[in-house]
């Protein structure tokens, strides 16, 4: 038998620690005293020390049953405390989860409504319909306006240019005449030189 062996057998018959062993130990060797002793004039003596023995092993024995019995139902109330804390986390961790969404919600139904205040504000800001109605129709009117008088500087423009060409035409027609007619003073001013400048004729 190995030493290990023999420890594990001394804790198991030990029990809890409580000096089981020992007292076992005495009971036999006060048991094998009594059946080798060949005086028995103290036999009741041994007899009732070896049952005061006994019966502390047996109570110490119930002891420990009952502690073993307690250990095992703090054990199984400390299990089934484990269980329902486990679920408890469980459940707190899923509703920590949901309100986290439910925060992540707030936070966008909080950013949706700044963004629609926001908007709302730009929104009063311009003019009413009806008001944008008329300026749209007034800057219609002024741009139809605008439009009228342009196609009338344009027709204007396409008449003076005309006039200016009819004009410029004219003036070379009688800048044309006035070069013939300067031309034609000239020739008769120089036959009219030749004309005075001639011999007269010799007389009979």
């Amino acid at each position: 038998m190995s030493e290990e062996e023999v420890i594990k057998r001394r804790l198991v018959f030990d029990g809890d620690g409580t000096g089981d062993d020992r007292r076992f130990n005495l009971m036999v060797k006060m048991t094998t005293k009594l059946f080798n002793s060949d005086d028995h004039a103290d036999d009741y003596m041994q007899y009732d020390k070896i049952l005061a023995q006994l019966s502390l092993i047996e109570h110490s024995r119930r002891r420990s049953e009952l502690v073993t019995k307690s250990n095992d139902e703090q054990l199984l109330k400390y299990q089934q405390l484990y269980r329902e804390y486990e679920t408890k986390i469980q459940n707190i961790k899923e509703e920590i989860a949901q309100q986290r969404e439910e925060l992540n919600k707030a936070k966008t139904i909080k950013q949706n409504r700044i963004e629609y205040d926001l908007l709302a504000k730009q929104i009063a800001a311009e003019p009413p319909r009806t008001e944008m109605n008329k300026q749209l129709s007034a800057l219609q009117k002024h741009l139809k306006e605008l439009g009228d008088e342009r196609t009338l500087l344009v027709n204007k423009l396409d008449k003076r240019k005309k006039q200016f060409n009819v004009l410029s035409t004219s003036a070379n027609q009688l800048q044309v005449c006035l070069n013939d007619d300067t031309e034609t003073i000239e020739i008769n001013s120089s036959l009219d030189d030749v004309n005075t400048n001639s011999p007269e004729p010799m007389s009979e």
